[in-house]
């Protein structure tokens, strides 16, 4: 059974669709959190009355029509019904990132005019109360878990069942308010208020219409065949888009399940509990599963490894083409099926991937050695294009033509074009309604006939698939006129499990450069295999061995670079081992884990200037935030090293 009712047409809002949900599957699993290794589960009924109750104790304390309330936490059921609690009453909720800090939230909570919050806990009331004095709208909190709260008597502060009390109460005196309430919403009010990541600037408060967010998950809903009986781990920021269309908008829409973990440390572990048959991840989740899992295999015996390779070697050859339903020779079917029985299903069963039908990854290009990874061992995984202004869904790679260099046809009910100057365009029911207090980027963004500039570069292959380069901004071209396109390159040096981020340099240059971080769990497992002493990440970055290790990962990407008649101008000549992570707490990453450019590009600009400059070493000094919060300064000398160049594949011709 497919989401909706014969009524779906009037389903116009989740308040809606939550009481339809009560009304048609009332005893079905809404929600799920594991709480000290348990797990608790709530049908869409008890959801319901949940809802109702917290909703009923938001009136009573004053909340109203357009007010906004932030979330902020942990991925927590208590957390996804205070969003349609607020929604109920015609509120907005406003998700924060849990990891922000105190500063961050303040902009954001500023910025949209939020009245009331509700919390997962004490660090996050602490953060609230550290800035109140500077947001000014801000009225009440609430929070849901009270360990560490017992001497705080501020007024203001309310915990979660103490509100469902209230509204419970308020419901005695003002019966049929709650299903008054939610009659009212309709699809044109606005659903939700989301924060971009801000990678070139303030983050911008973008504004989604339940129109936009229960269309756009009714049509991906039809087109997917999800089913209400579909499991889904939600672990990803609530602040984050994807996170508002999977957890709430298709589930809500569809009437499946969505279970919480206990908590970020537990996620592998919950997964394979859960064992969804939905899932979604970035592409740095699907890196950091398989540098794991290439750790893992490293320290075993040599002939088991040896085993593994070989399997794997012939997954990449056939898997993708058995999952698609194509042809495939009698000797390598059985001989997969061999793998699958020693090798395939038992990695599979260990990572919790065994019940997948579906799985999606976005945010960032992935690696197409990795995405291939995935897809060789029968793991139905498709990349999909989208954005925060499109309610997520531009593009969805279609079942049975599912390339890595691509992100797929349009999807439902969207339409895309490309301008003349490379840059991608989308209209679809998803495009959002305005950035909030922004009219002038908005008309930069949204054209009066609803055509939205994704700001990407892209062009359509001969078979209509999208092809993404890179930020429209970001591409450049080397001085002898070569395509320089960073991030093309930067996710070809991630495949490598030692190399956690990459950050290439070359527009206007002779050649391409790099700052290259390590991944500190693969490297320092390498290190210690090899038996090489160090003290930690800036002494591991430093060492010869290290950078011989990294110089191989880059000259790899540079062979397969020179097969590209495009960008075999663009290898990558020098690099550098940054003495230090890049961290969102310094400024260099989104709470998305996205690269900030610009401000790496001032920050480090004697490095990239010594990169450039034939300099062998270069000294560097930055502050770095540590994990207490305190701030401290790191000093290093570090080493630049040259990188051979492969001949591109015209040139191996010509020698020929």
């Amino acid at each position: 059974m497919t989401g909706g009712s014969p009524n779906s047409g009037n389903l116009d809002t989740f308040p809606k669709l939550l009481l339809e949900n009560a009304r048609i599957r009332g005893d079905k699993p809404a929600s799920r959190e594991k709480d000290y290794g348990i797990w608790q589960t709530w049908s869409w009924a008890e959801v319901a009355d949940e809802i109702k109750a917290l909703s009923l104790g938001l009136a009573s304390l004053g909340f109203k029509a357009g007010d906004k309330l932030a979330i902020v936490g942990d991925n927590r059921p208590h957390l996804y019904w205070s969003m349609v609690a607020a929604q109920s009453l015609g509120g907005i909720p406003v998700p924060v990132y849990q990891d922000s800090v105190a500063d961050e939230m303040q902009f954001v909570l500023e910025h949209a005019e939020v009245r009331f919050a509700v919390v997962e806990n004490q660090e996050q009331v602490d953060k609230l109360m550290e800035i109140m004095d500077r947001t000014p709208s801000l009225e009440t909190i609430i929070y849901n878990n009270p360990r560490g709260l017992r001497n705080y008597s501020q007024g203001f502060l309310h915990q979660f069942k103490d509100v469902q009390d209230m509204g419970r109460e308020f419901e005695g005196k003002n019966p049929n308010f709650f299903e008054a309430a939610v009659d009212k919403t309709k699809g044109a009010d606005t659903a939700i208020m989301l924060y971009t990541s801000g990678t070139t600037g303030k983050p911008k408060g973008v504004i989604l219409s339940f129109d936009n967010t229960v269309i756009t998950a009714r049509n991906s809903i039809a087109q997917e065949g999800l089913t209400e009986n579909e499991e889904m781990l939600a672990y990803l920021p609530m602040a984050w888009v994807g996170d508002n269309i999977f957890s709430i908008g298709q589930s809500y829409v569809a009437g499946f399940c969505v279970s919480c973990p206990e908590s970020s440390d537990t996620v592998l572990e919950d997964l394979r509990e859960i064992g969804p048959t939905y899932f979604f991840a970035p592409p740095r989740i699907f890196e950091s599963i398989l540098t794991t899992v290439m750790i893992r295999m490293e320290d075993a015996a040599a002939i088991k490894r040896k085993m593994f390779h070989f399997f794997l070697e012939h997954a990449k050859r056939v898997g993708s083409h058995i999952l698609d339903g194509e042809d495939v020779g009698l000797m390598d079917r059985i001989l997969y099926k061999l793998g699958n029985v020693l090798f395939y299903a038992p990695l599979k069963n260990v990572l919790g991937f065994s019940r997948i039908q579906l799985a999606y990854t976005a945010g960032e290009a992935i690696g197409p050695d990795i995405f291939i990874f995935y897809r060789s061992l029968g793991l139905n995984v498709k990349q999909l294009y989208g954005s925060t202004e499109a309610a997520v869904f531009i593009t969805i790679q279609p079942n049975g033509d599912i390339r890595p260099d691509t992100v797929g046809r349009a999807a439902d009910g969207v339409e895309i074009k490309v301008n003349d100057d490379g840059e991608v365009m989308f209209r679809s029911p998803g495009v959002f309604v305005s950035y909030y207090k922004d009219d002038e980027e908005t008309k930069k963004t949204k054209t009066d006939d609803g055509w939205v500039h994704t700001g990407d570069a892209g062009f359509f292959d001969d078979d209509g698939h999208l092809k993404i380069i890179d930020r429209a901004k970001d591409v450049g071209k080397l001085n002898d006129g070569t395509l320089f396109a960073p991030k093309y390159l930067e996710n070809k040096l991630k495949f490598f499990p030692h190399i956690k981020e990459a950050v290439t340099f070359g527009d206007g240059k002779d050649y391409a450069a790099a700052i290259i971080n390590l991944d500190l769990e693969a490297v320092g497992n390498w290190a210690e295999r090899h038996n090489l002493a160090y003290s930690g990440y800036t002494d591991l970055a430093g060492q010869d061995k290290v950078y011989d290790l990294i110089r191989d990962c880059i000259e790899t990407v540079n062979n397969d670079l020179a097969q590209d008649p495009h960008l075999a101008g663009s290898q990558i000549k020098r690099f550098l081992l940054l003495h230090k992570e890049l961290d969102a707490d310094d400024g260099e990453l989104t709470r998305t884990r996205k690269i900030r450019r610009s401000f790496i590009t001032d920050k480090y600009a004697e490095l990239i200037n010594a990169l450039f400059s034939g300099a062998d070493r270069c000294t560097v000094e930055a502050e770095v935030t540590f994990e207490d919060g305190h701030k401290g300064t790191i000093n290093a000398d570090l080493k630049i090293q040259e990188v051979s160049l492969s001949a591109s594949s015209t040139q191996a011709e010509a020698a020929e």
